[in-house]
């Protein structure tokens, strides 16, 4: 079931955002709105992290169900990233290319791609990024003042896993110093939750606690988590894992339903937390955990609501940003609708995976 509806909303959101670069021949890259205005279709402004979420949506699909077309349009906007970035595999932001080398990593071990150059580049660049001020972690991007979740939730991730696939050995400390980073400075001690990040004086004191809650953080965090409970003892990780879905569940979810953040970059908030939520659910059973099971029916809720109040459109469904409630369907590019947002469409597309994920797993256990 949710491999099928899966598949209706890749089709959908392909159908409708996939446009070559510049015209360009074996280019792929995911206009940001629809319907797209002329300046859209032409890729001129430029988000980069979403399209690194559009890699890992077709990385997904791929896993879901191969295919040779599907392995070309992998490789076609890889390229297409790489050369609307102008040539360059990072840019001044920690969290965005945390988040290609993430996509990046998994598209190599799911088609063999290879990734040996980019992530090179991309993990020097985040161990690069790391300071003492405030007590460690990695800025949000080059010569800011501001270290956030967004930045080494991902970075934690990438580290942990390109540490035994080719990186350096010392990178899982890495992960594990940023993760625990995290834990110390930015734990909401009365909920559980992630606050966002912090700003640091010119003397690396800490100036001031940005103290939002936004979705994404408790999914990265969860996620770093789960990678560094790999072969730990002490169950420290685990529990950490089992704070979060708690605390999840508790304050970020309307009857089990995952909250939305709007459109913009806050459209893939909630899409990124179903999919470390997923993994979590996956993962966290052999460790003895059973937190395993309340993430499987946060990803569930979320998804069978999303697909509940899909609204029918050119090209298949369309999926709101709160997906508790209908989506709305645009009439051009100058109707102001979130739904318009690539973003909104890669975190509902995401949360679909998700389920199909669990639906595949579960059923060869």
């Amino acid at each position: 079931m949710w491999a099928a509806r899966a598949a209706v909303v890749e089709r959908a959101v392909l159908t409708r955002h996939l446009r070559r670069v510049w015209a360009l021949p074996a280019t792929r890259l995911g206009v940001t709105g629809w319907p797209s205005s002329t300046r859209q279709r032409f890729h001129t402004h430029w988000n980069y992290w979403w399209q690194a979420h559009l890699l890992d949506c077709l990385v997904d699909a791929q896993h879901r169900q191969p295919n040779p077309g599907r392995s070309a349009t992998i490789h076609r906007v890889t390229r297409g990233i790489r050369l609307r970035n102008l040539g360059l595999w990072t840019n001044s932001y920690y969290d965005d290319i945390a988040w290609l080398g993430l996509a990046l990593l998994r598209a190599h071990q799911c088609e063999g791609m290879p990734v040996r150059a980019p992530l090179d580049r991309i993990t020097a660049q985040l161990r690069e990024g790391w300071t003492d001020h405030a007590g460690g972690g990695i800025w949000w991007r080059r010569g800011d003042t501001f270290k956030n979740v967004p930045a080494n939730g991902p970075a934690a991730v990438l580290l942990a896993r390109w540490a035994g696939l080719g990186g350096e050995r010392s990178d899982r400390q890495r992960a594990r110093s940023m993760t625990e980073w995290m834990e110390r400075a930015l734990v909401d001690p009365a909920t559980g939750l992630l606050w966002d990040g912090l700003y640091v004086g010119p003397d690396g004191a800490v100036r001031d606690i940005v103290k939002t809650v936004y979705t994404y953080c408790q999914g990265v965090f969860l996620g770093a988590c789960v990678e560094l409970a790999e072969g730990d003892t002490s169950g420290v990780w685990v529990a950490r894992a089992e704070r979060t879905i708690r605390a999840v569940s508790a304050h970020l979810a309307d009857d089990g339903v995952l909250r939305g953040r709007g459109g913009g970059d806050g459209g893939l908030f909630a899409g990124i937390l179903a999919r470390y939520l997923a993994l979590a659910a996956v993962r966290l059973p052999e460790h003895g955990s059973a937190a395993g099971e309340a993430a499987a029916g946060l990803v569930l809720a979320s998804a069978g609501a999303a697909w509940r109040n899909r609204a029918p459109a050119q090209g298949g469904p369309l999926l709101g940003p709160e997906w508790s409630r209908p989506a709305q369907v645009p009439r051009s590019w100058r109707h102001r609708l979130i739904e318009r947002d690539l973003s909104v469409q890669l975190s509902g597309w995401m949360v679909l995976e998700a389920a199909a994920m669990l639906e595949r797993i579960g059923s060869r256990s």
